[in-house]
This record gives structure tokens, C-alpha cells and sequence, in this order.
């Protein structure tokens, strides 16, 4: 199809009726519009050729009308009885003719049997939202009230040109991931026009290109609610900031737009995963179908509730809600219904916005029964992972819920999810920090956690790594706080983790002292080089690349203000912590051995070996100060075996180490030292000449022996 043809809007929608193009005219007239009835396997609202297509379905509902708004007023100006005839099974559809979609809004209304203790909330005068909605109206301007009137839907041409545009299709192993906001990520940048918005991570592009990430995950970007919880403390408006309180699954974020676009909503967030994807960046989403925004039964009448409430949460017998999230409520996930809108719901982001990846929040409730039991082969999951159009789709599952269902390294995967290793957090924490006795955790981490994932039966990419992601404390804090400081989130510093595994290096947050200081700096060091060794997909916080602090907050999902906005002046200001995260992660890129895809090397050393401070001797206590690993394997690009050995004494005084012996035509250079304060790093690998090295105190060294002569 031509691209004038897509932008022009002429060619929208060409449905099929009955296997025939639509070509008829209108069959009645209904309050002064002529409708017909319309195509029933298209949910949502469709723009044809003359008019609009409308479908929703509900199983209790007796009764549907279709309102029509003009642009942000309260009233209808038409109201459209749905006629019964026009209803099959329990879906209704509705062409309705001579609609322009600019001028127009809409929403439901549903009448139905009323019934709490049964689930059934139906009333015929609450205003319900489009569950298959592609754009939600009010929320264009951050931190702006919804009108009184409720949520409306807008009608979306989809005519955005995505040309020869070719996703990047990075293999998972290969993934860098930086996870960030959309809000928080540019807000404070002088050098972005267009801050807090998709442009302005656009705007951000060459940064990331060269700071060497190969994708971003996006915290939630579906529209939600930033007022639910909005309060003051302490003189300062809190929102519901991070956005896990989803309104519509199928809309963007309109206040992330740095325009509006009406009818066009979308369009900027469209072209930034298109410019990202030019520039070999994939885009992934943090997607939240565990709850919404509709919260328990004193919350809001959006849209499920009002559709059917029975089916789309999980329900106790008494018609109280589960609350598995955290939130309020929780999806009901396996039930037939629902699990059909959340496929149909990614089906639309990959086809339509071409997204790379999903990470799941509480991914452990996509798994539970409709009473709330955990299943052993949940549908949902099961059809996620054998989805065609998914087919290459990255699936990512935060493998726990509110409910105290954990399942790192026992979620249903089906072979094809990864899962956000909690594990990996907490045993590298506790080691790092000196925490001698979670050495063989550590150790077991560092090489992809196959205690927790069989490489024969998940492969080498089902553990995404990550030290601190936007729940919990910074990389910078990790190592300047020894507790949380919530204070500012107005609950008496109750909320956030009390396990954090931190360290404050000796002094609670800023000081000035530099011994403090350097030892910080030394300690995030660690943290990076380790990351970016360890088997497995890194993922790390935006912001730890140049020492962004929360100021302690470790739970800083209220705070939209400069607790969690980006200080970019800190990227000037501690540009040695910002070239040690650019050296390791195109150093992970030149290590194929790292990532485990490498064929054998010809040296005949082992694919992965633990070792400690003596080679080849892998039996840790709770009194190892040292764990090492060697990765070997030969790199066909270049030609030759690429082997590399890190070393990782978390004690606090120094400690000798041996080098394994490596064989003939081989020798060891040291990439990385933690303990050489000036730098971390060698740009090029210093040759080491003896095998026995002296280790600083809590320091990480990295040794590569690539050079082999055949």
C-alpha cells in the first residue's frame, strides 16, 4: 500500500462482511444516525470507509448504549441504544455512519443484574471506558484531573508509515537492558527540548548509543492514573509517578506525548521505537496485567468493573476481591476472557507500535487459578509462549506477586520465558558487601544460576541479572545508605524493603569525606564489573551509569520530583564511574565466551569453571573471601579461543590470588582492577607476568588470555 494512501488516512480500514467488502447502505436510523450491524470480531473502534465500527462484549450485561461526546464535554451529545438484534451471543457491534473521528469522544453504558455478593456490579449509569481503547481522553497533560464525566475512549487512524523499518531482533543473550522512565529520564536534562516525553528520550538516542545499552525497558507506558493516590507532604504534591495502576491496556500514555495528538495518539511514541530500532536499540515494556487502576470495591468504576466485574478479577466467594497485587484487586487471568484481551493486547503492541519485549509485572499472578491457586500449566503463559505473532517476542517475567508466590527459578516457562533473577540481586548483594557466607549463591550467579535454571533444558539467557532496578535503592545509594530513608513518601518511613543488602561504606548518606568516597566509587565498580561478567542478560537502572542517587528512598514510586528525576549533572560530575560502566559493557560485547555462545575452545579449557583464591578449587564456606570464574570457548569471528577469568574478593583486608595455569602460546593480561583507583579499567590489557597477584581489599579484577597459536 502506498505511503501517501497510509498518511493521508484514505485507506484506514478495509474489513471483510460476510466475505465482501462493505458496500451497502445503511440498514436503519437510531436518534438521528444511520448504523447497521458491524463487524464482530473486531473489538474496540474501528474507522471505515463512511462511519465507524463499535464492538464490545459482556457475559451479564442486558443492555448496551454507545455515548457520543464532542471533545472534552461532559454531556453526550447522542446517545445510541445498541438494538438487540444487533447482538450475538454476548457481543455487540454497531456501524454507525457520518462520524468524523476528530470531533468525537466515546464511552458505554451497560445495564445488568446488580448483585456485590455475586460479583455483578452492573449499572446503567456509570460511564465505562473502551476495555479495547486506543486512546483515553483527560490525561494529556500530566498531573490533570480527569473531567467529572469519567474516562472517554477517541477513535485512532492507524496510518503511521513504518517504511522498510527492520527490529533489530537482537538474540537475548546479547541484550544489554537499561531500564528507565519515560517522565523521570529526561526531566532534568538542559540538553533535551522536549523533556519528560518520548521525544525527549528520542533526543537521548546518541547517549545511549554511546554509553553501548542495545535496549531499553520502559517502565509502564500504558495510560494510567498518576492522581489515584495524590496527596501533599511535607508542602510536596506526590502522584502515583512510576504508573503501575494501568486505566487502558491498549492506549499510550498521552502525557508522555510532548504534543497532542488527537486521533493520532501514539505517533511519537511510534516513531521513537522506530528511530531507536535504526539505531540498533530494541524496546521493551513493562507491562502491568496483574491489576488495574479500578482498585478494590471503594476504587473507581473505569471500565471492568462495570463490563464484567465476576470475570475480570479474581473474586472470593463472598464477591470480595483477591488482592494478590498489592493494589486493591487482581486480574483474573485464566479465565478465557481475559486471557484473550491480554494476547489480543500484545498482539496490538507488536504489530502496531513493533515492541520488542514485555516484561511482566508480578508475573506470578498471570499463573494463578480463578480461586487464586497457583496452576502448574497456566493457559495464559502456555499460549504466550506458543503465540505465532509473539513468536520472537522477548517475555520477561518478574517470577513473584504480593500474594507471597515466588518462583524464581520454577515459573512456568514453557522454554521460552526469562525471568528477573531476585536471586541474583540478593546473593551478589550480600557477597559484594562482604557477606562472606553467600559465597556459593554468588558463585552459582555468576555463571547463570544453573542451579536455578538447567542450561540443557532453559539455555543460557533465561536469568536478566540485574543488581537494582526502579524498585529499591540506586547502585549510588546501594553503597551510602545502610537503611531506607522513606520519610518524604508521607508513611512514617514504613514503606519500601528493609532487606537491602546494603552498605553505607562507613558514614549515612552524603559526606565529604574522601576514603568514604573512593571506597563508594570502588564498591560501584564492583557491582558494574560483575554484572557485566556474570552469565546471563544484565539489566541495570538508569541513572547507575554516572552515580544517581534517590537520597535513600527506596521506594520512590510517589516522588515525581528530583528524588527520582535523572540528575544529568552527575553524568559531568562522576564521569569515572560513567566510563567504567561504557568500558564493561563493550567489553561483555567482545567476550562471546561471556555469553555462552561460542563453540568449544580449541585449547580445550571448559566452557565455565568456578574456582577460588587457587585455581580450579570451587568448595566455598561461609569463610571464602574469594570466588572466581573462567569462561572459554572460541570466538569464530576473530578467529582464536577468547577466555576470560574474574576474580571477586568481597573481604576487607587483601588477599593473594593464584591465576590458573593457561596452556601453551597463551598469557594473561588484566582488563580490570577495582583496586587501581585512577581508573577501574585498561584500555588495553596490561600483560600480568606472573601468576600469583595481590588483590586489594574488596575489589574485582578481570584477566583475559584471548591470544592462542594454533
Amino acid at each position: 500500500m502506498e505511503k501517501e494512501k497510509y498518511l493521508s488516512g484514505e485507506l484506514t480500514a478495509i474489513l471483510p462482511v460476510n466475505g465482501q467488502i462493505l458496500n451497502m447502505e445503511p440498514l436503519e436510523q437510531v436518534n438521528g444516525y444511520q448504523i447497521c450491524p458491524g463487524f464482530y470480531m473486531f473489538d474496540g473502534a474501528t474507522p471505515i470507509p463512511e462511519g465507524v465500527n463499535f464492538t464490545i462484549h459482556s457475559q451479564g450485561a442486558t443492555a448496551c448504549e454507545l455515548l457520543l461526546y464532542h471533545r472534552k464535554a461532559e454531556k453526550p451529545y447522542a446517545v445510541i441504544p445498541f438494538p438487540e438484534n444487533y447482538r450475538i451471543g454476548n457481543v455487540y457491534s454497531m456501524i454507525v455512519f457520518g462520524l468524523n473521528v476528530e470531533e468525537f469522544e466515546y464511552a458505554y453504558r451497560l445495564d445488568g443484574p446488580y448483585d456485590p455478593k455475586k460479583g455483578l456490579l452492573f449499572d446503567k449509569e456509570h460511564v465505562l471506558l473502551d476495555p479495547y481503547a486506543k486512546a483515553v481522553t483527560g490525561q494529556s497533560t500530566w498531573g490533570k484531573r480527569v473531567s467529572p464525566a469519567g474516562y472517554r475512549a477517541r477513535v485512532v487512524r492507524n496510518n503511521f508509515y513504518w517504511g522498510a523499518e527492520v527490529c533489530p531482533k537482537i538474540p537475548m543473550e546479547e541484550l544489554v537492558i537499561y531500564e528507565l522512565h519515560v517522565r523521570g529520564f529526561t526531566k532534568m536534562a538542559k540538553d533535551v527540548n522536549a523533556p519528560g516525553t518520548f521525544a525527549g528520550i528520542q533526543e537521548k538516542i546518541p547517549y545511549l548509543k554511546e554509553l553501548g545499552v542495545n535496549a531499553i525497558e520502559l517502565m509502564p507506558i500504558f495510560e494510567f492514573d498518576e492522581l489515584s493516590e495524590c496527596r501533599t507532604v511535607d508542602g510536596k504534591e506526590l502522584l502515583n509517578y512510576w504508573g503501575y495502576n494501568t486505566v487502558s491496556f491498549f492506549a499510550p500514555n498521552t502525557s508522555y506525548a510532548s504534543a497532542v495528538e488527537y486521533n493520532r495518539e501514539g505517533t511519537e511514541l511510534k516513531q521513537l521505537v522506530k528511530t531507536l530500532h535504526e539505531n540498533g536499540i530494541e524496546v521493551i515494556l513493562d507491562v502491568v496485567f496483574n491489576h488495574t487502576a479500578e482498585g478494590d470495591k471503594d476504587g473507581q468504576f473505569i471500565s471492568f468493573k462495570g463490563f464484567d466485574n465476576n470475570i475480570y478479577y479474581l473474586l472470593t466467594p463472598e464477591g470480595e476481591y483477591y488482592n494478590f497485587s498489592g493494589c486493591g484487586n487482581t486480574m483474573n487471568c485464566n479465565h478465557p476472557i481475559v486471557q484473550n484481551l491480554i494476547i489480543d493486547c500484545l498482539r496490538y503492541w507488536v504489530t502496531d507500535y513493533r515492541i520488542d519485549g514485555f516484561r511482566f509485572d508480578l508475573a506470578s499472578i498471570l499463573g494463578r487459578n480463578e480461586d487464586g491457586s497457583p496452576m502448574e500449566v497456566p493457559p495464559l503463559l502456555r499460549a504466550l509462549a506458543q503465540d505465532p505473532l509473539l513468536g520472537d517476542t522477548k517475555l520477561i517475567a518478574e517470577a513473584w506477586d504480593a500474594g507471597g508466590l515466588y518462583q524464581v527459578g520454577n515459573f512456568p516457562a514453557f522454554n521460552r520465558w526469562s525471568e528477573w533473577n531476585g536471586r541474583y540481586r540478593d546473593d551478589m548483594r550480600e557477597f559484594l558487601k562482604g557477606g562472606l557466607w553467600s559465597a556459593q549463591g554468588a558463585a552459582e550467579r555468576l555463571i547463570g544460576s544453573p542451579d536455578l535454571y538447567d542450561p540443557a533444558v532453559r539455555g543460557k539467557n533465561a536469568s536478566v541479572n540485574f543488581m537494582t532496578c526502579h524498585d529499591g535503592f540506586t547502585l549510588y545509594d546501594l553503597y551510602s545508605y545502610n537503611v531506607k530513608h522513606n520519610e518524604a513518601n508521607g508513611w512514617n518511613n514504613t514503606d519500601g524493603s528493609n532487606d537491602n543488602r546494603s552498605w553505607n561504606c562507613g558514614v549515612e548518606g552524603p559526606t565529604d569525606d574522601p576514603e568514604v568516597l573512593q571506597l563508594r566509587k570502588r564498591m560501584i565498580w564492583n557491582a558494574c564489573a560483575t554484572l557485566m561478567v556474570s552469565r546471563g542478560v544484565p539489566m541495570f537502572l538508569a541513572g547507575d551509569e554516572f552515580g544517581n542517587t534517590q537520597f535513600g528512598n527506596n521506594n520512590a514510586y510517589c516522588q515525581d520530583n528530583e528524588v527520582s528525576w535523572l540528575d544529568w549533572e552527575l553524568q559531568e560530575k562522576n564521569q569515572d564511574i560513567w566510563k567504567f560502566f561504557q568500558y564493561m559493557i563493550h567489553f561483555r560485547k567482545n567476550h562471546p565466551s561471556i555469553l555462552g555462545i561460542c563453540k568449544p575452545a580449541r585449547c580445550g579449557l571448559p566452557e565455565v569453571s568456578l574456582h577460588g583464591e587457587h585455581p580450579w578449587k570451587d568448595h566455598y564456606n561461609d569463610q571464602t573471601k574469594v570466588i572466581a570464574a573462567m569462561y572459554a570457548g572460541y570466538d569464530s569471528v576473530k578467529g582464536q579461543d577468547d577466555i576470560v577469568y574474574v576474580i571477586i574478593n568481597a573481604f576487607w583486608e587483601p588477599v593473594e590470588v593464584t591465576l590458573p595455569t593457561l596452556p601453551g602460546g597463551m598469557e594473561w593480561k588484566m582488563a580490570v582492577d577495582t583496586g587501581n583507583e585512577k581508573k577501574g579499567f585498561y584500555e588495553e590489557p596490561v600483560v600480568i607476568g606472573q601468576s600469583e597477584i595481590a588483590m586489594r581489599e574488596r575489589t574485582v579484577m578481570v584477566v583475559t588470555a584471548y591470544r592462542y597459536n594454533l
